[in-house]
C-alpha cells in the first residue's frame, strides 16, 4: 500500500500543473515546476520552454533552478524542494544535483527518459557526491493525463 500524500506537496504540486498548463500556450510539452524554501515559501517557478525559447535545455526544473540561484544570490540550493510534474530527465537531475537540491516531488514517472527511478536513479545514485530525497507519484494521474492529452491532440511523438 503507498504512503499517504503530504497535503503539502500535494499543495505545491498542483501549483506545478498550473505551470505545466501555462506552457501549453507556447505549445510546449507541459511540464511545470515550482522550488519551495525550507520556509515553506515559494521561490521560484518554471516550465517548458524549449519551443518558445528555440532551446533545447529549457526544460522546466531547469528555468525553476536558475530562477531560484537568481532569487537567492546562491546557486547552492540547499534548503529547497523542488516539485515538477514529471519525473527529472538525465539532464536536470544533473542540474538538481549541482545545484545541491536536498528534495525532489515528482508527479507523473517518464518511463521513456526518467533518472529519478524509471529508467536511471541519478538522484540517488552512491557514486556521486550528492543524494536527493525522491517522492514520487503526487497527483500522479493530474500530472500524466495532461501529458497524455498533449501527445495525443498534438499528433508529435512522445
Amino acid at each position: 500500500m503507498p504512503l499517504p500524500i503530504d497535503p503539502v506537496d500535494q499543495r505545491w504540486m498542483l501549483r506545478a500543473l498550473d505551470e505545466a498548463q501555462a506552457a501549453l500556450i507556447t505549445e510546449d510539452v507541459p511540464v511545470g515546476a515550482v522550488i519551495v524554501g525550507s520556509d515553506g515559501l515559494l521561490l521560484s517557478t518554471g516550465r517548458n520552454a524549449r519551443e518558445a525559447r528555440k532551446d533545447p535545455t529549457a526544460h522546466a526544473e531547469v528555468e525553476a533552478i536558475r530562477a531560484a540561484a537568481a532569487a537567492s544570490g546562491n546557486w547552492h540550493l540547499t534548503d529547497v524542494t523542488l516539485y515538477v510534474t514529471l519525473e527529472p530527465c538525465v539532464m536536470c537531475a544533473g542540474a538538481i544535483l549541482a545545484a545541491r537540491i536536498p528534495r525532489v516531488v515528482f508527479g507523473a514517472w517518464d518511463e521513456k527518459a526518467g533518472a529519478s527511478g524509471s529508467v536511471y536513479d541519478v538522484l540517488r545514485d552512491r557514486r556521486l557526491n550528492h543524494r536527493v530525497e525522491v517522492v514520487a507519484g503526487v497527483e500522479t494521474d493530474a500530472c500524466s493525463s495532461l501529458l497524455t492529452d498533449f501527445f495525443r491532440s498534438s499528433g508529435r511523438p512522445r
